[in-house]
């Protein structure tokens, strides 16, 4: 599959406003990013849903500070109108004193209409200890 450099680019541009309106802590900003009828597989349940804006103000308020998000090994593949994007997303946010700190696998699909290029797929996830504890492995780091 071949790259454009310059949707490369701007598809890039959409993952640093979404790391930005995570750090200033606004939903709306985030939301703007993803298209009305995005899928969305996050790590809290329920197994799938649309964009929740309002669940996500309450998620970013329960945060003392700005939650930091940067990704490592990220890859961005466009083709046409499509974009498909993995890596690892590591967050760090505080709560009463303590620092949070976790990295996920992201898997992301954008698509370009008229208002430019909006996630429509977002998955992210954590492996689990395969021990019978069940655990979120949260401690994980590239």
């Amino acid at each position: 599959m071949q790259t454009d450099d310059r949707s490369s680019t701007q598809v890039e541009a959409v993952f640093e406003a979404l790391s930005e309106a995570l750090r200033a802590r606004d939903a709306a900003a985030v939301g703007a990013l993803f298209a009305p009828d995005a899928r969305i597989f996050d790590l809290a349940p329920p197994l799938a849903h649309g964009f929740d804006g309002r669940g996500l103000a309450d998620w970013l308020a329960g945060w003392d500070g700005p939650v930091e998000q940067s990704a490592s090994d990220f890859e961005i593949k466009v083709s046409g109108d499509l974009a498909v994007c993995h890596g690892l997303v590591h967050v760090q946010t505080t709560r009463g004193g303590e620092e949070a700190s976790w990295w996920m696998r992201a898997t992301y699909a954008l698509a370009r209409d008229d208002r430019g290029w909006r996630i429509i797929h977002e998955h992210t996830s954590v492996p689990f200890y395969m021990d019978g504890s069940y655990r979120a492995a949260i401690d994980l780091a590239p």
